[in-house]
């Protein structure tokens, strides 16, 4: 059996987040197995109440544990690296990262009971990682968060370069600047595959540096007249790091909120990728400043209910408050889908009097990831024989297939669980795998067709209501059946509480029911379901999901 080269996406094609690829080598089914990244996505309050996190799902690949040979992270991002702690112990291999990623990781590990020494430092590009037949190189790349890299992958079937997130950036502030030269450098003796972002494939302006924000957001530092409280994504250490500094040169102090915040400095800082950061006061510091001299670096700019933006917006946080005339800086763009719970914080904020900025002119925020022309400039520069778009729902996919059509490059539109083999000349799909998400319900993990959130989803929508029901030793019903309701009217059409009516139409049903229902469990319970929603829609004009409880004496 000949070997093949395979490349599988299980999350991150077709969705933006949950990034999880894997890339095989070998006999078919028996292919040595390398990963790249492990991230987690968000719920929401309307299709995943409750939820605490979404990871994919990993069957496919716990099933082969033993072919896999290493885990390698691109980035520190959460949709990339988030999912580590949940899923080592099920995967087992050794994960691979640049050092500010692996201090991330190895947090995320220890969180979870795993041993740190599992994550090994890699040093970029030219150092190589022999991994199984894979050969392994980090391509520092620029984006919003430090040490983002790219992945120079060799195989015994070609050269393969996965882009990880990125963008076109000289001036990064902090973090690994563009180097043209380096990626020409991997692509001059050919690629079999560029597997590339296309978060911005539908953005047809060139891409911003970070850099080019710095004075809009000083000049709004110092023309604001009371206290300045701003919030970005926590691990973007260069827009933390341009906020900071245009605080000082307006001479405002800096007090960091949030533990995601103070997390992201500490291990920028430990890693020694961080110079220049101003000094932070404390809370309790904070408190005896004049607000004109004061700059709050909070976390929850996508809208997050705990997080130290929210509770600023709520009314104090750690005794801090807003008052009229204070300025929120939202130096972030909101993510799709997160709209709601940000614009719920700005009106809180409105009417508390405080002046709310957001990026709607572009002035405050540069997104982290190339935009259509730099695609396109990436393309020529690698020439691959194969374009594959990855990170990005179907439609971004699909445009950025077309965008590389334009100029001659072959595209593939491979999405969640879609096995593409590209061995030889002619890459194929070869395969489906069932994909799906995992979810983190509290401390469990549960699967997205258990029925558990879908379960809760009706609650939400129809109320809950509860039967109890006694039958003693010879089938006969021990007194009245009792209804108690949950997230119901209490009051029906009838102008009766719903609770009596439903229990008097179960009753009259109980001094009919025959001695065989009576006696099945399963009939007994169909019955008094099927009875309790009828009357709940006659009452309130809604089916309730019913639980019925019957216990049996004797």
């Amino acid at each position: 059996m000949s070997d093949r080269l395979i490349y599988l996406p299980l999350g991150g094609a077709g969705e933006i987040g949950m990034n999880a690829y894997v890339y095989g080598y070998g006999p078919q089914d028996k292919e040595r197995l390398i990963v790249v990244d492990l991230g987690v996505t968000f719920p929401d309050m309307d299709g995943t109440p409750g939820v605490d996190l979404i990871l994919p799902d990993i069957a496919w690949l716990e099933e082969r544990k033993a072919q896999i040979d290493g885990i390698f992270i691109t980035h520190a991002h959460e949709d990339h690296v988030g999912a580590i702690g949940h899923y080592w112990e099920r995967l087992g291999a050794p994960v691979y990262a640049r050092r500010f990623t692996a201090n991330i990781a190895r947090r995320k590990l220890d969180e979870h009971g795993h041993p740190e020494s599992v994550v090994k430092v890699v040093e970029p590009y030219p150092h190589m990682i022999t991994c199984g037949p894979f050969k392994v190189s980090y391509l520092p790349i620029s984006h919003s968060i430090p040490e983002s890299s790219g992945l120079l992958i060799d195989t015994p079937d070609g050269r393969v370069l996965h882009s990880g997130d990125f963008k076109i950036d000289e001036t990064p502030v902090v973090g690994d600047p563009w180097n043209e030269l380096l990626w020409e450098e991997v692509s001059k003796d050919g690629v079999k595959a560029l597997v590339c972002d296309s978060t911005n494939v539908f953005t047809d302006a060139p891409g911003r540096s970070e850099a080019s924000i710095g004075p809009a957001i000083t000049e709004l530092m110092s023309d604001a007249k009371g206290m300045v409280v701003a919030t970005t994504f926590a691990s973007n250490i260069a827009r933390l790091k341009t906020l900071a500094l245009a605080a000082q040169a307006a001479g405002r102090s800096v007090c960091l909120l949030g533990r995601a915040m103070r997390r992201m400095v500490e291990a920028a800082t430990e890693e020694g990728i961080l110079h220049g950061f101003p000094s932070t006061v404390t809370p309790e510091d904070a408190l005896n400043i004049p607000r004109e001299n004061l700059m709050l670096l909070v976390t929850g700019s996508q809208g997050e209910r705990r997080a130290a933006s929210a509770q600023l917006a709520q009314g104090s946080y750690l005794g801090l408050k807003l008052k009229e005339g204070d300025t929120f800086l939202f130096s972030s763009k909101t993510i799709p889908g997160n709209e709601r719970g940000v614009i719920r914080i700005m009106n809180q904020l409105s009417e508390l009097g405080v002046d709310v900025v957001d990026d709607a002119g572009g002035k405050y925020h540069v997104s982290g990831h190339a935009n259509r022309p730099d695609l396109a400039r990436l393309h020529q520069i690698v020439k691959p024989q194969t374009l594959i778009p990855m990170h990005g729902e179907h439609r971004h996919l699909r445009e950025h297939v077309k965008l590389g059509n334009s100029s001659g490059l072959t595209g593939i539109l491979a999405v969640n669980g879609m096995m593409i083999d590209l061995s030889g000349n002619q890459p194929k799909v070869t395969g489906y795998v069932d994909t799906g998400r995992t979810y983190l319900d509290g401390s469990v993990q549960v699967g997205a067709l258990d029925g558990i959130v879908r379960n809760r989803i009706r609650m939400a929508l129809n109320g809950h209501m509860i039967i109890t029901l006694i039958i003693d030793e010879n089938d006969e019903p021990l007194g009245e059946p009792w209804v108690e309701i949950n997230g119901l009217p209490e009051i029906g059409s009838s102008n009766a509480p719903l609770v009596e009516v439903v229990e008097e139409d179960l009753s009259q049903f109980l001094n009919r029911a025959e001695d065989k229902t009576l006696a099945d469990d399963d009939k007994l319970e169909k019955e008094l379901r099927t009875i309790a929603r009828r009357t709940a829609q006659a009452e309130i004009g809604k089916k309730p999901e019913v639980t019925v409880i019957v216990s049996r004496l004797g």
